[in-house]
């Protein structure tokens, strides 16, 4: 089952995705559940009573009349993980623990869903404003001290995701903290995909495109921890709550072909570690993250009109 979140009336609505075109409303066929996802995995069978109402519907409306939102509303936790990619553990020459993953958080305010625009800083600002191809988990069930066995009976299901990265404001201190948080600088979606449908996440690759050129590809299984030791991890920390999000990481840079002279070119790279095959997004950039099975999260990217001589 396949979940999205909708502007409809001033108000964000909930879908189940019947095919390539076409949903449902929840609403029409579950009225008696929340109108909130994190509401709905809240409740213990709650997901389970959307998988059977939605089961023979044929969608009644069009996916592409209607603007996807980030389908949680009001998340506990939104992790992440740094360098959980050996292939980017590789490229940047970074050390990190084999052992423990190395976490950080992001706001619900940096993400944005899928088909809206991803908001680029302005170049005063900062220029090294990277994408990060990624597979998120959702939390549907709640939990501490979390087996690694048990992990996995804790995933709702995943999502892809764009993990808007600033660069020079990342590496302004040990933290991650405002570079990994720029308004409206990530997405997720563009929906919500079961765990029983998307199955093994080892068994997926993401791939991550901008203006049709892949910069990213990789298998799930490069990832130096898999989901289920993520899980066990964090839960040994706090109480996983239905609707944690975490992101897994992203690969490393494809190597550029002989023709790619944008990838090819370092010294149009801001950042602190200048890689052939890195490009970074900008204004007028469309930014695909496909992870087959799951879909394809695609955004512009556009420019902050929030910033202006007054605002300096």
């Amino acid at each position: 089952m396949k979940i999205i979140a909708y502007a409809e009336a001033g108000h964000t609505a909930l879908g189940v995705v019947t095919s390539a075109t076409h949903f449902v409303a929840v609403a029409d066929i579950a009225p008696d559940l929340p109108a909130s996802l994190i509401a709905i995995l809240e409740q213990e069978d709650g997901l389970a009573r959307l998988q059977k109402a939605a089961q023979g519907r044929e969608g009644d409306r069009l996916l592409a009349s209607v603007t996807l939102k980030p389908f949680l509303d009001r998340p506990n936790a939104m992790w992440a993980l740094a360098l959980n990619f050996k292939s980017h553990i590789a490229e940047t020459g970074l050390q990190t623990s084999m052992e423990f993953p190395h976490l950080f958080m992001r706001t619900a305010a940096s993400y944005v869903g899928g088909g809206e625009p991803i908001v680029a800083p302005p170049e005063a600002i900062a220029r090294a404003f990277d994408y990060e191809g990624e597979l998120a988990v959702v939390i549907g069930k709640p939990g501490r001290y979390i087996p690694v066995e048990q992990a996995m009976e804790h995933v709702a299901g995943y999502t892809c995701l764009n993990e808007g990265s600033v660069r020079e404001y990342q590496m302004h201190n040990r933290q991650f903290g405002l570079g990994k948080n720029f308004e409206a600088s990530g997405s997720y979606g563009p929906w919500l995909m079961t765990g029983d449908e998307f199955g093994d996440p080892a068994t997926h690759t993401v791939v991550t495109r901008v203006n049709g050129v892949v910069r990213q590809r990789a298998p799930l299984d490069d990832m130096l921890l898999d989901v289920a030791r993520v899980i066990s991890y964090l839960s040994q920390g706090y109480r996983l709550r239905p609707g944690d999000l975490i992101a897994m990481g992203t690969p490393g840079a494809l190597k550029p072909q002989p023709d790619d002279k944008e990838g090819q070119d370092l010294s149009r790279q801001y950042g602190p570690f200048p890689t052939p095959g890195l490009v970074h997004m900008r204004p007028g950039d469309c930014v695909e993250v496909e992870i087959d099975g799951l879909g394809v999260l695609r955004n512009p990217v556009t420019t902050d009109t929030s910033y202006s001589t007054s605002a300096r």
